[in-house]
């Protein structure tokens, strides 16, 4: 078990080096001048001021060294927790900006991806014990999983929202308000919250069901069912032990799907003006801010390996054959 670990995360440290290494290539291959852009919001009319502002925020920023000097002191300054300046938004510190914006990603992401895989897997197995539900509602999940996170979230805030008028279409709560804990505000912010987390977990919710359809039918077909029903264990009996076998490629699919659910909602959150983190990293590429784009990416890639360390740790535990190659390798 220990050295099981320990390879992952040997494997995990040499992913984050790597993700992180290029996260901080991307935004440098952007075209353009970050101080330029920053220099041109500052409205600055005198060109004397203008080269001495220059002058002064490409040393600040450090883009007057070498690049292998600028590397060396990105890790430096992150692995003392400085996640550095934001341009955009300067003198505010990329790390600031980033909590703010946390809550509104995780309010999507979590809820999302945890009842899509709990209600697709659900609806999955049960479709594939009645025809007429597989033959009728079914259908939908593949053109569900088919479609793109942002074309989804442009026809519900098309139809729910501009048609309908039943929920707004920008923001995270009414422009009239200001956060607050008071029942006005909790009810605004769930307002706007509810188009972003549907087109996630409809999207999400069509590829769980249809592959735990497809995983309980295979199950069913399996000698160890067919040995079951000769000795005449009830079909509920049966059908619990598929399952059981049916979910385990589930976990698997939600570890390697984690990263597409992730891109899918922070492309919704610019469809739905959302203030969460794809709304930074759009403001960042906008404004050629390299220090929110380095910081908005490695709290994703952070993320994303935490949570495959999770899954992975919670497969070792809902699969009893995983535990005993850990026991015959040791």
């Amino acid at each position: 078990m220990r050295r099981y670990f320990g390879r992952k995360l040997l494997i995990y440290g040499l992913t984050f080096f790597v993700a992180v290494t290029i996260n901080w290539m991307i935004p440098r291959f952007m075209p353009g001048d970050p101080v330029s852009s920053m220099l041109s919001r500052a409205n600055v009319a005198q060109p004397a001021a203008v080269e001495a502002m220059r002058a002064h925020y490409t040393a600040m920023f450090g883009f007057d060294l070498p690049l292998w000097q600028q590397y060396l002191n990105f890790w430096g300054s992150l692995l003392k927790g400085d996640l550095g300046i934001s341009i955009w938004l300067f003198p505010t510190p990329v790390s600031d900006v980033i909590v703010r914006a946390v809550p509104y990603t995780l309010g999507l992401l979590i809820p999302s991806i945890l009842l899509s895989w709990f209600a697709g897997n659900r609806f999955g197995a049960f479709a594939a014990r009645r025809r007429w539900l597989d033959n009728s509602v079914l259908p939908v999940g593949y053109v569900l999983t088919a479609t793109p996170y942002m074309w989804l979230a442009i026809l519900l805030a098309w139809a729910l929202g501009i048609v309908a008028g039943v929920f707004p279409v920008a923001g995270a709560y009414g422009f009239d308000l200001q956060p607050s804990l008071s029942w006005t505000f909790v009810g605004s912010l769930a307002e706007h919250w509810f188009l972003p987390f549907a087109s996630l977990f409809l999207v999400a919710f069509g590829g769980w069901a249809i592959g735990m359809r497809n995983m309980i039918i295979y199950e069913l077909e399996a000698d160890y069912v067919n040995y079951l029903r000769a000795l005449g264990a009830p079909a509920r009996l049966v059908r619990r032990y598929a399952f059981r076998n049916a979910i385990l490629p589930q976990v698997t699919g939600l570890a390697l799907q984690l990263g597409v659910l992730v891109a899918g909602a922070l492309v919704t959150e610019i469809v739905f003006s959302y203030p969460g983190l794809g709304h930074l990293i759009l403001q960042a590429i906008q404004n050629q801010d390299f220090f929110l784009l380095q910081g908005t990416f490695l709290f994703i890639v952070i993320g994303v390996l935490i949570a495959n360390f999770v899954i992975d740790i919670a497969y070792v535990l809902v699969d009893p054959r995983t535990r005993t190659g850990m026991g015959e390798a040791a």
